[in-house]
Formats: structure tokens, C-alpha cells, sequence
């Protein structure tokens, strides 16, 4: 143990280096903790010097808060908060939204995003959510006169339970002085970058066992209209399948959402790294360690950054996400499903990310007459909507000059996989695009398959951007 922490000392004292080799330590390191705790070598004497070793000598009251808990990754961080306003419930509810303010140099927005998240929100959705707010800042005076201004405004939602607001005392934070400078960052942005992760650490931590999902915004965020139906209906679709990391807004660290479960690990490794890199470049490792190889983000985006000044400084901060959409929030359905073509695939653009609510999309060679695209439903079902569009802004010629959209039953297999043995024609292709809509109405079986087929050759390569149904919803009981 005292070999490994020489090597994390060591690793404290390098100044500049690549992003490469750090996730190369990174990973060794971790791996190498996790092997040693889970195998019972950790001995009370190595605790004991692990809580006592500081980078920083004179820090080291601080470091035996920070660093205490290392040896259990799964396990909270033993921190003593202050509540400001609200208590936590005891019902754990669906989804925690999580925000960390400090005071800003110019503008303060967090009024406005607490507001848009509650407006936001049907009645129902306001039972299953609950918004943690850590005021982050070490200004006293400053906190105070701002819960007296939540208190006012949301006081409602305060006795409901809905809104808690909690500050992790100054005492529990690592030294802030002396950091290093990767990335050639002046001083005064590293110690800021630095203690936004200890911010976010200590607000995940707190966070753990409040829901079964976590989401992190900003403090100056807008969001879409009934925003939690169109996460729980994605979060319902990927049922089954191994996330780390859902991504709802491409900017910083808005609209990210994690399991709950995963928070403690969270919190554990911005606190180690809290001085390496910005929290968002944290972030991505902290997916990938966990193996979640790329980037799950869907369109549009439920949240948009509102703020026109940053929490860093004052300065200007125009960013905008273009794929933010307010009120037309309409997230698909898409059931489960089997893919099959026979149009040739390009590299590593399957058929089945065409299906996918990700940012992603099929790329095939140029399609012939009767070549056809297939989704083989897991069990047939009744289909309100399709939209299916092809192209993409960079290439918008490679879209489907002309096909056709059918539905079909009686699935039989086949050599080539699962196949419909009628379908029914519902429309062709214009431009590229095809939306049908009342499919149920049109219909008077239950769909087991969706095809595309082609009609006319083409000698332009063709992109299916996505593929798009909505269930008919079952009436509520």
C-alpha cells in the first residue's frame, strides 16, 4: 500500500503531460487499488497511513477528510453537510437533478433554472423528482441571502420535499493552493476548475441514495417541456442494455445522467483527480474505466445553457446548443427490434444505427432496385407513427432518390434472417423523407415488420439517419 500511494505522489509531483499516458496510470492505478482492496490486503496500519499522507504537509487536516474513504470506492464520503433549506424524504423518488452554484462576478441564473425545472414539469412528474442544490460558495453572507431568496420563491416546493439546498463545509475541501498547472492554465483557473470537481464531488455524494437515477445540470440550464416523460421513455428503451453515461445536451456538463448507483464511484474519482483536468475531461474517463467505449447523447436535447456570463471570471459565455428543442420534445418509441439489408454496409455504420435514438446513422454503397432495409420487430405491435429520414447535412445527396415504406405480417425465417411474408405499401419516398402518420388506423393487424425497399438504382451511397415509430399507448388504468 505505501508503494502505491508513493505512486500516486509521484504521479502529484509531474508537472505537464499527455492525456495518453495519465489514462494509462489511471487505469493501472485503479485497477491495481480495486485488486488489492477486494482481496483483503488492506491492513489497519496502511489505512491508517493512507488518512495520514498529505501532498501537502500543511494541508493534511484537510486530506484526512478528502482522501479517508479511498479504500472503499463503493462507499460514501464521510462528510458532515449543512442544510439550508429542506430535508431529504424518506420515499426515494425516480430522479435527482443535481446543481452546484457559486457566486458569480456578473449574472446569477440559478432562480431561473430552479423555476424551469419545476415549470417544466407536469404534476405528476414533480412526485418523481427531487432538485439538489449545492451552493458552493465560501461566502457565507453571500449563501445566506441567497436560500432567503430560494426560501421566498420555492417554498412550496421546500415542505414538499422537492427542493433541498445544502453547502459541504470549507474544512472538508483539499488545499486549493499550490495545484498544478496542466495544460500551461494560469493559477487562478486551475484552482477554479479544481475546487468545481471537489463542488461535484461532494454534491454526488450527497446525492447516492435520494433515486434511481441522477442527472447533472448547470446553474444556468433551460429546460424542455415535460423533460423527465422524454428521459424515462429513453431510459425505458435502453432496458437491458450497459450504460454508464446518458448524454442529453452536447455542452459541458449539462444533461448528463448516471445511475445512482455509480455516484459513490463518481465522487471518489473527481476527488483523486480534482487538480488534473476539468470536470467534463473527467468525466469522459470516468465513462470509459467503466467500459462504455463511445458517446450515448440524444436528439434533440432536452436542456439549453441560458447563461451569458460564466461562473469563471465574468466573461463572456455564449455557447448554445443547436439541438435544443423547447416544446416539441417527441422522443420515439422504437420497440425492440431485429435489423436486416442486403444493401452493402460501409465500414462500421450498421443497420442497427439507424434504429438508435443516438447521434448515429447506416451507410451503405449505392442501393439497386429491390434492395431492401428490414426492422423484425421482438413481438408484434401496434404502430401510431413512422418517420424515416435519410441524408445528412454533410452529405445530402446520399439520401433515398426513390423507395418505398411497407408494413408487414406472418414473419417467417429465412437464410437471410427473419422476414414478413405480406406487407402492405403505406408511401413512397419524397425527398428523401417519409412520415406517415395514424398508422393504426390504416392498419388492421399488428405490425411484426417495417421494410424499406428500393425502387430505383442509384449511383449515389445512401444514409439512413434514423427510423422513427411511436407505439400506440395502452389506455391508463
Amino acid at each position: 500500500m505505501r508503494l502505491m500511494w508513493k505512486s500516486l505522489d509521484k504521479m502529484r509531483c509531474l508537472r505537464k503531460r499527455s492525456t495518453i499516458p495519465f489514462l494509462g496510470f489511471l487505469i493501472t492505478f485503479l485497477l491495481f487499488l480495486n485488486l488489492y482492496i477486494e482481496d483483503g490486503y488492506v491492513l489497519e496500519g496502511d489505512k491508517r497511513q493512507l488518512r495520514e499522507t498529505s501532498v501537502h504537509p500543511s494541508s493534511s487536516e484537510r486530506y484526512v477528510h478528502t482522501f479517508r474513504d479511498l479504500s472503499n470506492f463503493s462507499g460514501t464520503i464521510n462528510v458532515t453537510y449543512r442544510y439550508l433549506a429542506g430535508t431529504p424524504l424518506n420515499r426515494k423518488k425516480y430522479l435527482t437533478i443535481g446543481l452546484s452554484s457559486v457566486k458569480r462576478k456578473r449574472g446569477n441564473y440559478l432562480l431561473e433554472t430552479i423555476k424551469s425545472i419545476f415549470d417544466q414539469s407536469s404534476y405528476e412528474e414533480l412526485k418523481e423528482i427531487v432538485v439538489v442544490v449545492h451552493l458552493a460558495d465560501f461566502d457565507l453572507v453571500w449563501c445566506e441571502n441567497l436560500v432567503q431568496e430560494i426560501t421566498r420563491k420555492f417554498a412550496h416546493h421546500i415542505i414538499a420535499g422537492r427542493l433541498l439546498v445544502i453547502q459541504a463545509p470549507e474544512e472538508y475541501y483539499p488545499s486549493l493552493d499550490g495545484l498544478k498547472r496542466n495544460y500551461n492554465d494560469p493559477e487562478d483557473r486551475v484552482r477554479f476548475r479544481s475546487k468545481q470537481n471537489v463542488d461535484y464531488a461532494f454534491l454526488l455524494n450527497f446525492c447516492t441514495n435520494l433515486s434511481d437515477f441522477y442527472m447533472m445540470l448547470e446553474d444556468d440550464v433551460r429546460c424542455s417541456r415535460n423533460f423527465l416523460t422524454a428521459l424515462k421513455k429513453v431510459i425505458t428503451s435502453r432496458e437491458g442494455s450497459y450504460w454508464v453515461m446518458l448524454e442529453f445536451s452536447k455542452l459541458g456538463y449539462i444533461g448528463k445522467l448516471y445511475h445512482s448507483r455509480d455516484l459513490p464511484r463518481l465522487a471518489h474519482f473527481l476527488l483523486m483527480f480534482y487538480q488534473e483536468m476539468p470536470c467534463d475531461w473527467l468525466l469522459i474517463h470516468f465513462r470509459g474505466l467503466l467500459a462504455q467505449k463511445d458517446v450515448i447523447r440524444f436528439k434533440p436535447s432536452l436542456f439549453q445553457h441560458m447563461g451569458y456570463y460564466s461562473s469563471y471570471k465574468g466573461a463572456e459565455n455564449k455557447l448554445k446548443d443547436d439541438d435544443f428543442e423547447e416544446d416539441s420534445i417527441d422522443i420515439p418509441d422504437n420497440p425492440p427490434a431485429s435489423l436486416y439489408t442486403n444493401i452493402n454496409v460501409f465500414e462500421n455504420y450498421d443497420a442497427t444505427k439507424a434504429y438508435s435514438t443516438v447521434d448515429e446513422y447506416f451507410w451503405g454503397k449505392p442501393p439497386s432496385t429491390g434492395d431492401f432495409f428490414i426492422v423484425v420487430f421482438n413481438k408484434s405491435t401496434k404502430i401510431s407513427k413512422i418517420k424515416i429520414v435519410t441524408g445528412s447535412d454533410d452529405r445530402q445527396n446520399d439520401i433515398l432518390h426513390h423507395g418505398a415504406l411497407e408494413v408487414g405480417e406472418k414473419l417467417v425465417g429465412t437464410k437471410k434472417g427473419k422476414q414478413c411474408s405480406s406487407y402492405i405499401t403505406l408511401g413512397e419516398f419524397k425527398n428523401g423523407n417519409i412520415e406517415v402518420h395514424d398508422v393504426d388506423h390504416k392498419i388492421a393487424f399488428d405490425i411484426e415488420c417495417v421494410r424499406i425497399v428500393v425502387t430505383g438504382s442509384q449511383k449515389e451511397w445512401l444514409i439512413i439517419r434514423s427510423i422513427s415509430l411511436w407505439t400506440t399507448q395502452p389506455p391508463s388504468q
